[in-house]
């Protein structure tokens, strides 16, 4: 099981970005998906998580800023990012609570898997 995540890059201060983060393997199931960031020097925060069911939560300093959806046929999680500031620059990490499948009879068994980081940056 891999999380791959893509589309940061850099933009200035009011512009926008949409990251995406994929599971991809043999997946019995993908349950809650979620977006963290790391700035240098700083610890890792969660920006914003989604169910499986869709419920949403968003860190105080992204809401009404950020938005994120999911699309469970693709096993994907998006962190559409608006209004974007200096200080959401950042490595963005994706995280999913995913459950492996092993094969015929296996257990059902969800973990955390983290994507490798993509990073974000603002410019003032």
């Amino acid at each position: 099981v891999q999380l791959q995540a893509s589309g940061g890059g850099s933009v200035q201060a009011g512009g926008s970005l949409r990251l995406s983060c994929t599971a991809s393997g043999d997946i019995f199931s993908v349950n809650d998906m979620a977006w963290y960031r790391q700035a240098p020097g700083k610890e890792r925060e969660l920006v914003a998580s989604i169910t499986s069911g869709g419920s949403t939560n968003y860190g105080d300093s992204v809401n009404g800023r950020f938005t994120i959806s999911r699309d469970n046929a693709r096993n994907t999680v998006y962190l559409e990012m608006n209004r974007l500031k200096p200080e959401d620059a950042a490595l963005y990490y994706c995280k999913a609570v995913i459950a492996p499948y092993y094969g015929p009879g296996s257990k059902y068994l969800p973990k955390d898997y983290w994507g490798q980081g993509t990073q974000v940056t603002v410019s003032s």
